[in-house]
């Protein structure tokens, strides 16, 4: 009997069963689909040893949460915990008067304004990311400690066994390069900003470890001292890259129906280029999404679901749209709605330096914002980056793969995992080919599957390209300094004081000559291997375009043309910017609802919905009862469509198809039997009435904001008293997944910037729910009933601003 292995697959190799039984938690079920039910599948499924049990068995509460890219279990009651009481509450960190730190050269001075975001001087870089680091720490340590343990793969260390296979497999994607060309692909002084980045952290773990925040009490760990290192991490950039996931799902489509309409279901990226046939795509598994699923995610938290929805709004206009007299430029990146944000404000100030903006917890600089000279935003690219390669195993080794006649040796990586609650720690392989990490066996027919990403090149670590652009002296420089943002795949868009505006993407992109990268490639043959990279110079961008905007939205149809509609119109300004990013018109609706005028229904309450929706002005208001019929008779839609291929690919192809207004509005009978425009009718009628049964079912016929709240979750929102401490919210949620408030799946723009280059005092940031990440401090949630009410706040930038605003001055004096 075969067995087609995935994840942990090497250790388990070299272990007898009775072992392996024991260790890793065995559990064998077969699997579904064609072909698939002869294997074996063995999923590993940990369990904790006695001595975890036991421990388990002692605790009163436990429960399993996400936090950003993990799910972590912490427990709130019993083992000897009890949640931190108003009189042993640790203090806060200190952020007025005079502190004396080691390592600093000389003073730093350290303004809070009224919404906790920090304005640094200080009079050499040095200082200054050395402060920069401190504060951060001050604001958001917990999160910067359990972000650094989830994406080095080291939760398991603090969690628990059920995290090991989730940390081994996050291993296997980290960069295994030499140093000195990573660090040089950032700037000739990035390891230099980094390094006094990390020592300003470790100011701040030192007197942590001395007074610890309740946080890390409640978490039952210490936070650790950081090193440069821990900056060059690759999981967030692989978490934001495409192309395997659909691969795999592609070549399951073109098994189950076909090319044509996998096609049609799932566009391909790239140009065509004729297959050679080298690989059987029916032997491509649904379990390969699964494991590549496991990087920075929870083993035994899977399903055929694809990512959290995501996305990103940026656009800019020039001089001539604009009413102040300058460009504007806005952004507002799609994220989960964390408490903390995934997003930290700072204003950076130093000789060579003025850079104010978003910058995630754990890095320097920043990745939105503005200097003196530009402004930029970006949206998130899902240009290909990511493919996935066939390998043949040698039948008589197991750790070589065939090379072009002849077979060649796997690099072999034995590693362990310190888990908690076991004496010894966990002991695996990591298996490598030229191609990248292996991810999957299938004995059976002695292949093995190979992941190869941009990521594993110098210079991809997320968002450190950005301590170049923050000091571009103009669009111009902007532009070539984008060469320095490799990962995450963006579509930047930028202006400046010069009136010029434009956007460019700005990602590692392999060249592929030999194959298309839309399914996995022969890894034996040579002909689907990487070229090289596309020049920065040849990707797509515009500067100066004519009409006088430039709109990046992840290519989202019904985004960037809503956006573009309202872009086109008259003269606009900061106020109508705020209006635009608020837009709650349902572009989509606007397509497909007049198809509803030439039908009827003869079932009574069916043909009730549809005069309703067409008398519905489009908008996705909390208080409107139609958008929350319409949007489940789109779902339908989807759902419906789907149906058109096999029962495995269905719940998988509604989460991956981003829009079937197209294959509405232009019906063929790749999609409708019969009569493409009737049958298309058909299928509105029948959707329609599915979402009325559906909603009447579960008592759903009411206002969209009943059904849709947000609330800002926490790591330590656990149980009722850590929800009510810790969680922020909930708020009534308006829009959808493909409105320009895009609000879907618990993620959206919890943070919101618009810059007016004329005045940069003008410009006005909104972001949720606050700059600390501490209940104690006043900025926790000071921000939320702003955000939520669609209010702004001034994101100062000159001297006088600073001052009229200034709520606190910190000055960090050297020892």
């Amino acid at each position: 009997m075969a067995v087609l292995q995935f994840g942990m697959f090497a250790t388990c190799w070299a272990r007898p069963p009775s072992v392996m039984d024991r260790s890793c938690g065995l559990q064998v079920r077969r699997s579904s689909g064609t072909r698939s039910s002869t294997f074996l599948v063995v999923a590993i499924s940990w369990s904790y040893s006695a001595s975890n049990v036991s421990l388990m068995a002692n605790c009163r509460s436990v429960a399993w949460f996400p936090v950003g890219a993990t799910l972590v279990a912490l427990v709130m009651t019993g083992c000897g915990r009890a949640p931190v009481s108003t009189t042993d509450r640790p203090r806060l960190p200190k952020t007025s008067g005079t502190l004396v730190l080691e390592g600093l050269d000389r003073p730093v001075r350290v303004v809070r304004d009224t919404w906790g975001v920090p304005h640094i001087t200080a009079e050499s870089e040095d200082d200054l990311f050395f402060v920069q680091g401190f504060v951060q720490a001050q604001d958001r340590l917990f999160q910067m400690d359990l972000w650094r343990r989830s994406v080095q793969g080291r939760l398991a260390e603090v969690l628990g066994a059920n995290f090991i296979e989730r940390d081994a497999m996050t291993r296997r994607v980290q960069f295994r390069g030499h140093l000195d060309a990573e660090w040089a692909s950032y700037g000739p002084d990035a390891k230099r900003i980094a390094s006094a980045f990390v020592r300003g952290v470790n100011a701040r773990v030192k007197q942590a470890v001395v007074d610890l925040p309740e946080e890390f009490l409640l978490a039952g760990w210490r936070p650790e001292l950081w090193r440069p290192e821990d900056l060059l991490n690759r999981t967030d950039a692989f978490l934001s890259a495409a192309g395997a996931q659909d691969e795999v799902l592609r070549a399951r489509l073109i098994t189950a129906v076909g090319r044509a309409r996998a096609d049609a279901l799932l566009p391909p990226g790239h140009r065509r280029i004729p297959d050679h046939g080298e690989v059987d795509l029916g032997a491509v598994s649904y379990l390969l999404g699964e494991t590549m699923r496991r990087v920075g995610t929870a083993p035994f938290f899977q399903s055929l679901a694809g990512p959290v929805p995501a996305g990103s709004n940026a656009w800019a206009i020039a001089p001539s749209r604009s009413r102040t007299g300058g460009p504007l430029v806005a952004g507002d990146p799609h994220r989960r709605f964390d408490n903390p944000s995934l997003r930290y404000l700072v204003h950076l100030r130093a000789p060579g330096w003025n850079v104010a903006g978003a910058t995630a917890p754990w890095l320097p600089g920043v990745a939105i914002g503005h200097n003196e000279h530009v402004a930029w935003a970006m949206a998130a690219s899902s240009v290909d980056v990511q493919d996935l390669f066939v390998e043949r195993l040698n039948p008589a080794d197991a750790h070589q793969v065939e090379d072009r006649g002849g077979f060649v040796d796997v690099d072999v990586e034995r590693e362990r995992i310190e888990v908690k609650g076991r004496p010894e720690p966990f002991e695996y392989e990591r298996q490598y080919t030229k191609h990248g990490a292996l991810i999957g066996l299938d004995r059976e027919r002695n292949l093995a599957y190979a992941l190869r990403w941009s990521g594993s090149e110098p210079g991809t670590a997320a968002e450190l390209g950005a301590l170049a652009l923050d000091r571009a002296a103009g669009t111009s420089a902007f532009r070539q300094l984008l060469s320095h943002w490799r990962m995450p795949a963006a579509q930047f868009v930028f202006a400046g004081r010069d009136g010029h505006i434009g956007s460019q993407l700005a990602a590692l992109i392999p060249l592929r000559t030999g194959m298309s990268g839309d399914v996995p490639s022969a890894g034996w043959s040579g002909t689907g291997d990487w070229r090289g990279w596309i020049p920065g110079a040849a990707l797509p961008g515009v500067h100066d375009p004519a009409g006088g905007y430039v709109v990046a939205a992840n290519d989202h149809v019904a985004r960037v043309s809503r956006i573009t509609d309202l872009l086109r119109g008259p003269r606009l300004d900061v106020e109508d910017f705020e209006r635009l990013q608020h837009d709650v018109y349902a572009w989509n609706a606007a397509q497909l609802i007049p198809l509803l005028s030439r039908i009827r229904s003869i079932e009574e309450r069916v043909e009730a919905g549809r005069r309703r929706l067409m008398a519905w002005d489009r908008r996705i208001d909390p208080q409107s009862t139609e958008a929350t019929l319409y949007v489940a008779w789109e779902q339908e839609l989807v759902r419906l469509l789907a149906e058109r291929v096999p029962q495995p690919l269905q719940s998988e192809l509604v989460t991956r198809l981003r829009s079937v207004v197209q294959l509405l509005l232009t019906p063929s009978r790749r999609w409708f039997d019969g009569h493409p425009v009737r049958s298309r009718d058909r299928l509105l009628v029948d959707a329609l009435a599915g979402a009325i049964e559906h909603l009447q079912a579960r008592n759903a016929e009411v206002a969209w904001g009943q059904l849709h709240t947000i609330t800002f979750k926490h790591p330590l929102g656990v149980g009722e008293r850590g929800h009510r401490r810790f969680d922020v919210g909930p708020f009534l949620a308006a829009g959808y997944g493909d409105t320009v408030q895009a609000n879907a799946g618990g993620s959206g723009p919890s943070l919101r910037v618009i810059f007016d280059v004329s005045d940069w005092d003008r410009s006005v940031v909104t972001q949720a729910p606050g700059q600390s990440e501490s209940p104690a401090s006043p900025h926790f949630s000071d921000l939320a009933e702003l955000w939520a009410s669609g209010t702004y706040f001034p994101f100062v930038f000159t001297e006088g601003a600073l001052q009229a605003h200034a709520k606190s001055t910190l000055t960090l004096v050297p020892k």
